[in-house]
């Protein structure tokens, strides 16, 4: 039976240009970066080449660039270590409620710190209106934290929008792209962001490493103490290997953003037009506009996610039901419930198909039609 892995956003397959990459700095290239002996200047000299091409990704400067273990070290970095070292100005930080749990249970953590959080409601496309971002900021907040693109919906928010309205407050304002990194656009100056996290595993590269952009300037405490490492804001030693092999996994990326997002976008016009043929009742779980390329999460009546997953899975699609991060949990989406209400029969029926690299319009053709016939099945057994 073919396996067809359709479920890029919770993890990607490492390029293999990226693991040739990586086998020399594992075999010979051993020295710490932090000596200053031929052994560690070679590995530095390694870890400096892979900021600089972090750093012009996004539009930043190699000095605002973090190296971390992830997406959910550079959240925390960013979320705690503001409201830490800010909270002389002020205790209120503003989300969303559909942010990854990165950011959510980071936000939490903080409350029970005596941190107040606004965490700001989105309409049934997963979108936040900027008149609530408006009217949420008072002069006691520090901290704007929005993701770039959701993980669940592929719903992209109005980060220049939102970057414009911070920059007139004392505010900082982060974003977790770890979704958008490397697909869509990124310039944190023109965008007015301070902050921004990203994930080596979602673009093709290792797991265990990603970044944090930092903007020069701006005050922040750090989580981790030990070494100077990352100039004194990330202690410990760098992980040579991984960050080697996010340099060419970010090369990569930039180099093919086009040619994936119309290719993705084809994926997406393939699945709806065979489940259209196939008679399959459906809704997308998010507007046909301003969305993430690669993901596409999708309502079908009369079926529950747990039968549609395990059906899924029986049939050779690897796809879920939302972030990977609650696999196994029983309680709903809360993206879903965000967008639809608690009691809305999304909540319980909808799953998430995300499209990245080894896919080809055949696996779509052949996952559609596989999706087609399961969910004709449990929906006649309903």
């Amino acid at each position: 039976m073919k396996q067809i892995y359709l479920d890029h956003a919770a993890t990607s397959p490492m390029h293999p240009a990226v693991l040739d990459s990586m086998l020399p700095v594992m075999r010979e290239d051993f020295g710490n970066p932090s000596s200053i002996h031929g052994f560690g200047r070679k590995t530095r000299h390694l870890v400096d080449e892979a900021r600089h091409v972090a750093a012009n990704s996004i539009g930043a400067k190699e000095t605002e660039i973090i190296f971390t273990s992830g997406g959910t070290e550079a959240d925390n970095l960013a979320i705690i270590g503001v409201a830490r070292a800010n909270k002389s100005r002020g205790n209120h930080i503003i989300t969303t409620q559909i942010e990854h749990h990165a950011v959510l249970h980071t936000c939490e953590q903080l409350e029970k710190e005596g941190f107040e959080v606004t965490y700001l409601p989105v309409d049934e496309h997963g979108q936040i209106k900027l008149a609530d971002l408006k009217d949420a900021l008072t002069d006691k907040t520090i901290l704007v934290t929005i993701m770039y693109g959701n993980n669940e919906v592929g719903t992209v928010q109005p980060i220049k929008g939102i970057g414009e309205i911070v920059k007139e407050h004392q505010a900082y304002f982060h974003t977790d792209a770890v979704q958008a990194f490397g697909l869509l656009p990124i310039n944190v100056k023109e965008q007015g962001i301070d902050f921004l996290s990203m994930s080596s595993h979602k673009i093709n590269g290792p797991k265990g490493v990603g970044f944090l952009y930092a903007r020069a300037g701006v005050s922040f405490s750090t989580l981790t103490y030990g070494g100077e490492q990352e100039r004194k804001r990330r202690a410990g030693t760098e992980n040579v290997a991984g960050i080697v092999g996010l340099k060419t996994a970010i090369e990569l990326s930039l180099e093919q953003a086009k040619e994936k997002v119309a290719l993705y976008k084809n994926f997406k016009e393939t699945m709806l037009q065979i489940w259209q043929e196939e008679d399959v009742t459906f809704q997308i779980n998010s507007g046909t506009e301003e969305t993430l390329p690669h993901v596409l999460n999708v309502y079908f009546p009369g079926t529950n996610v747990e039968s549609l997953l395990v059906n899924m899975d029986l049939a050779g699609i690897a796809v879920s039901s939302g972030s990977a991060c609650t696999a196994g949990s029983i309680d709903p989406s809360h993206v879903l419930v965000a967008m639809f209400g608690k009691d809305s029969d999304k909540t319980a029926s909808s799953i998430r198909f995300s499209f990245g690299l080894g896919n080809t319009l055949e696996d779509i053709t052949h996952a559609a039609k596989e999706t087609a016939k399961v969910v004709k099945r449990l929906t006649r057994k309903s």
